[in-house]
């Protein structure tokens, strides 16, 4: 976390740092989202992270790019990309073209923050077409967004996804 500015590294050790239960349930048949589980310093930062995924839904790429910061840290998959330019070259248009393609569902998310760094964490299920066949994975995400000027930017995010876990018959 050296590359990371000071504020941006204790917020991503904090939630390195936080417990999380592991669940064999569907995610789908959690709780519907709800904005009360957001703390108000991650409000404006969550309209900022479902704008960014409106973005890629719509294709709308140059919009996508828009919301990143310039040395945004992007991990997935165990890879990184390492900036806006980065991500827009390599992973952005294919991003973009699942996103479009895929039915994704929100079901939890919590957010906290406070003065120019806010949190947003996400939890949810996606079913992309692949090959013509839906293969439904469980989803995680967090994303950390820095306001300089006033405007909120994604300075990180993190992917994470495992195959959605089938009921028994």
């Amino acid at each position: 976390m050296d590359r990371l500015p000071k504020p941006v590294a204790i917020i991503a050790a904090a939630l390195l740092a936080a417990p999380m239960a592991a669940s064999a349930h569907d995610p789908v048949a959690g709780p519907a989202p709800t904005a009360a589980r957001l703390d108000p310093a991650a409000a404006e930062a969550a309209v900022v992270v479902d704008a960014f995924h409106a973005a890629l839904k719509a294709g709308d790429t140059s919009k996508a790019e828009s919301l990143l910061a310039d040395a945004v840290l992007i991990f997935e998959a165990g890879g990184a990309e390492r900036s806006r330019s980065a991500y827009a070259a390599h992973h952005l248009a294919a991003d973009a073209a699942f996103a479009k393609l895929a039915t994704e569902t929100l079901s939890r998310r919590s957010g906290g923050g406070g003065g120019n760094f806010a949190w947003i964490a996400s939890e949810g299920a996606v079913r992309p077409q692949t090959d013509g066949k839906t293969q439904p994975r469980v989803t995680t995400e967090t994303m950390i967004l820095q306001q300089t000027a006033g405007v909120w930017r994604i300075v990180h995010v993190h992917w994470s996804s495992r195959t959605l876990p089938t009921a028994p018959r």
